[in-house]
């Protein structure tokens, strides 16, 4: 596993080095675990990803460790007292999570567990499926062995999503959308003693016993993969959405409108990179969801806890997509017009409206909006109408509006004929008083 190492990006492979050393100089057992070692393995490339994660696993006190370790790097700790852990936060893009080795007790399927102190053995045994038990040893003397005590090299051999005992989905049920998650993105397969036990524990209605922000969690990161498409598909064939929403079927036209989210979302990024949508997840989230009316869809958005603007972005889609349809619907609009009406939307509204309706004239005017309109401001600002003489107050907004209209329509094509039509614009003003 040493070789491995050696193939890291410097900055990575030093965070990992000094992690041994802290463990040495502590005298306390630290190992390397969970994603990071299983895509270590398979060859992929931490350094390709937007942030790096690392988990490690000490015998001893992990909070301890983790305070010598973030002042060597002068980093930022976040403890977590409850579960005897702790997070070093290095930058925006790389974090460590240290976590005493612990057994754990689940009271009742569902629930959040009751943690003891245990050894890396015991800890990695609690782990959800047997590619996530391998770790790395960080003890000096054995610093780079690779730990499998419950075979999950054999599965990552071949290529199987497997759990380490019968209770599994029953002691945490969050855990049958995660081995979706892994499946689909490590293009493996769920072996069949355990999709049997995903199945039955799904038929049992387990994932509802979970709280609503557990489960939101968990459908974020899924919804956050790479085409998330095949992972929707593949839970509707083996769970299906009553735990989404009682009763929630998708029909034909349902996947036909989740297959126009996902087109309009790689259209998207592959013309604007530049702009980035924020919550790209939270579009097939909202077409999931088409078939309820606005009504259930509102109450079902706030149970799950989303952000205000995560659900504002989904129930003004709801609101406005026929009348924004029936506005934007027509070949020659004027480009000002155009503004006004998608300027209020945050951009995952606008791409919902143009994947429901792949109306030619809406797309062009989408089109034309982001390309040319959006992010436009008028030549001066309010600094130049002070000098011109105009009176502060709410009157500003209004006449730099007006001012970008009559740029975005093109009767105003520079600074200079802005401070004429300003100009103007006041001493007309002036005559009416």
């Amino acid at each position: 596993m040493k070789n491995y190492l050696k193939k890291l990006p410097r900055k990575l492979r030093d965070l990992i080095y000094l992690a041994r050393d802290v463990a040495k100089k502590e005298g306390l057992h630290a190992c390397l675990v969970g994603g990071f070692v299983r895509d270590l393995i398979l060859g992929i490339n931490p350094s390709t990803t937007l942030r790096i994660d690392l988990d490690l696993v000490i015998e001893g006190n992990a909070i301890r460790f983790a305070r010598e370790y973030a002042r060597r790097l002068s980093g930022r700790t976040v403890c977590h007292s409850r579960f005897q852990s702790a997070t070093v936060i290095v930058s925006n893009k790389v974090k460590i999570d240290i976590a005493t080795a612990r057994r754990e007790s689940y009271p009742k399927p569902g629930a959040l567990p009751q943690v003891f102190a245990a050894t890396i053995n015991e800890d990695l045994k609690r782990r959800d499926f047997t590619i996530n038990t391998l770790a790395l040893d960080l003890t000096n003397d054995n610093f780079g062995n690779l730990l499998d005590f419950y075979n999950g090299m054999v599965d990552l051999g071949k290529r199987k999503i497997r759990i380490l005992h019968n209770q599994s989905f029953i002691d945490d049920p969050t855990r049958i959308l995660r081995a979706v998650r892994f499946e689909q993105r490590l293009n493996f397969r769920i072996e069949p003693h355990t999709l049997r036990l995903l199945k039955k524990a799904a038929f049992d209605n387990l994932l509802e016993l979970v709280s609503c922000h557990r489960l939101r969690d968990e459908i974020i990161l899924l919804l956050k993969e790479a085409r998330p498409l095949m992972y929707i598909k593949r839970i509707e064939n083996i769970v299906g959405f009553d735990f989404f929403y009682p009763g929630l079927k998708l029909k034909r036209g349902d996947w036909y409108f989740l297959r126009c989210v996902d087109n309009e979302i790689q259209w998207f990024n592959e013309n604007f990179p530049l702009i980035g949508l924020s919550f790209s997840w939270l579009l097939y989230w909202a077409a999931i969801l088409e078939p309820l009316n606005i009504r259930i869809l509102g109450k079902h958005l706030y149970r799950f806890g989303l952000r205000k603007e995560e659900i504002s972005a989904i129930l003004s889609y709801r609101q406005i997509r026929l009348p924004l349809f029936k506005r934007l619907n027509k070949e020659k609009l004027a480009p000002s017009l155009v503004f006004r009406l998608l300027k209020p939307l945050s951009l995952e509204t606008i791409l919902l409206v143009k994947a429901r309706y792949r109306s030619v004239n809406l797309s062009n005017h989408i089109e034309k909006f982001l390309r040319y309109y959006h992010g436009r401001v008028p030549f001066i600002d309010g600094h130049i109408l002070l000098k011109l003489g105009f009176k502060p107050g709410p009157c500003y907004k209004q006449i730099l509006n007006q001012l970008l209209y009559r740029q975005l329509d093109d009767k105003i094509k520079s600074k200079e004929e802005a401070i004429v039509w300003l100009k103007k614009r006041k001493a007309k003003s002036a005559k009416l008083k």
